[in-house]
């Protein structure tokens, strides 16, 4: 019978669902309706003249598209100059801090009662009613749930305001009975990454963990801990466990790890979206990737298109107006108070009825050095045939460009943390390559008789190199993430020399 209940309540989170895709656009107008009313009496809102907006052409056109550098003044007078209604017409008490993978400084995005509630959390019971409507049987929720998120901490430069990751927010806030379903706050927020990993491995294999949510790469650190630990596979430990709830970075490349690590076959793998600005998508069915943009969670979206990204005044496109299988930088307004706000990432839509997308990367992690336009879409499908086809596993990777030399062309240097090596590191190479080759037609040119680009360059790193590296960064855990992809040599650079000094 309580199962039978659960099941009930969490198919009904779909409802809402079922509406907005029925009418994505009218749902889309509501919430910049929506948005503009509390917007209007806020500083911004009278700056831009919020109160002549007829109509979505005339907000594009009257508000700028803003990079975070354009909205740092207006936080600092939330911050330090304790003024209300900046951005947004009720208080701003956290502020998420950014995991900040292409820059070292992390950002500090605003966070409401409203972004929180009616934005995050009810992004979060979307997310469960898609998936139970596709599992009728399932019972995780029966279960406990093990959160690997970030750490919360007092932020100093303003009075009684917080900040911390966006997981660690949405923990301190989230209503008690949903706490009690998952990671004790007392070890989930904790700030030193290798204290917090023991004492989740420590109440972890005392508890029945039914699923679990976080990033890919982190959370395979733990459960490899667990494993190395108890001396069982996580099927023994946790023989109801059925889902994992996972965002952050592609899960391809780690993909084949966990399906070793987790020999069940009732296990599941559910991909979802959500970044310290918003919560934006979640997977649409078990049979694909491609996730569904949330369009009822106070979010209004606009695109631009890949030829405008870098332009200072770039056009954008409306829900309407986007088409499938070409590239789009999203912007968002929020009601976090976020107002045209560029938040760096790029997806491709493979539907438009409904709207369903890919993440592709984001505005600076690419190469293109010679006119390839390399994306870490790209990246991530080559380095995974190359995985398939020589037996190698990955646990993190990062790719730069080789300059042009006196003796040299350009090409793309490689760094790659090896699980299990390729059988054939030179097969491996190859094939890394030709998958290139065959899904960026860009790249295929620069490649064509070495004119340009030569054979990729790849250097295997001892095992825990990037979390080490990471960690002397202090961007270890949590939702920091390793750059993939970046069209110069810094990282490549920072890890190389920070491993001739380790060794």
């Amino acid at each position: 019978m309580i199962r039978k209940i659960a099941r009930s309540i969490l198919t009904s989170y779909n409802k809402p669902v079922e509406r907005f895709v029925e009418d994505p656009h009218g749902t889309q107008q509501r919430t910049l309706n929506y948005l503009l009313q509390h917007g209007r009496n806020t500083i911004y809102g009278k700056e831009k003249q919020f109160a002549s907006i007829k109509d979505d052409r005339h907000f594009r056109a009257n508000l700028p598209v803003m990079a975070y550098e354009d909205l740092r003044p207006y936080l600092d007078k939330i911050i330090t100059g304790k003024q209300d209604n900046v951005l947004w017409d009720t208080p701003v008490k956290w502020f998420a801090m950014s995991s900040g993978t292409t820059e070292d400084k992390s950002k500090y995005i605003p966070v409401t009662k409203e972004s929180l509630f009616n934005g995050n959390y009810r992004a979060g019971y979307h997310m469960l009613g898609m998936y139970a409507v596709h599992y009728p049987d399932t019972s995780f929720i029966l279960g406990k749930t093990l959160v690997l998120g970030g750490s919360q901490q007092i932020n100093r430069i303003g009075d009684g305001i917080y900040t911390g990751d966006i997981s660690a927010i949405l923990m301190k806030n989230m209503p008690a009975p949903v706490k009690r379903r998952r990671t004790p706050e007392s070890i989930a927020l904790l700030p030193d990454w290798e204290e917090k990993l023991q004492k989740l491995a420590d109440y972890a294999i005392k508890t029945d963990i039914r699923s679990f949510v976080g990033v890919p790469s982190w959370m395979l650190v733990l459960l490899k801990k667990i494993v190395e630990e108890r001396g069982k596979s996580i099927s023994e430990i946790w023989p109801h466990l059925e889902v994992f709830f996972h965002g952050g970075v592609s899960f391809l490349p780690f993909q084949e790890q966990y399906e070793k690590l987790i020999s069940s076959g009732r296990m599941r793998y559910w991909e979802t979206y959500n970044a310290s600005e918003g919560f934006f998508g979640v997977q649409y069915s078990p049979n694909s990737k491609d996730m569904l943009l949330l369009l009822d969670n106070e979010i209004y979206y606009e695109f631009i298109p890949s030829g405008e990204w870098d332009r200072e005044s770039p056009e954008t496109v409306p829900l309407s107006g986007v088409e499938t299988g070409k590239q789009y930088a999203m912007v968002i307004s929020t009601s976090g108070g976020l107002w045209r706000y560029k938040i760096g990432d790029t997806i491709e839509f493979t539907s438009t009825n409904p709207y369903l997308f890919k993440v592709t990367g984001r505005t600076k992690q690419f190469i293109n050095a010679f006119g390839e336009e390399l994306i870490v879409d790209n990246a991530d499908r080559a380095i995974g045939e190359a995985c398939r086809t020589t037996g190698a596993k990955i646990i993190e990777y990062t790719a730069a460009p080789v300059y042009f030399g006196d003796k040299n062309n350009g090409a793309h240097e490689w760094l790659i943390e090896f699980e299990t090596p390729p059988s054939d590191m030179n097969l491996f190479v190859r094939i890394l390559d030709e998958s290139l080759q065959k899904i960026n037609s860009d790249y295929e040119a620069k490649r064509s008789y070495n004119l340009s680009l030569d054979i990729p360059v790849v250097r295997a790193v001892e095992k825990g190199i990037f979390h080490e590296w990471m960690k002397q960064r202090e961007k270890a855990g949590g939702q920091n993430k390793v750059p993939k992809l970046s069209n110069d040599r810094k990282y490549v650079e920072s890890i190389l020399n920070f491993i001739a000094t380790k060794y």
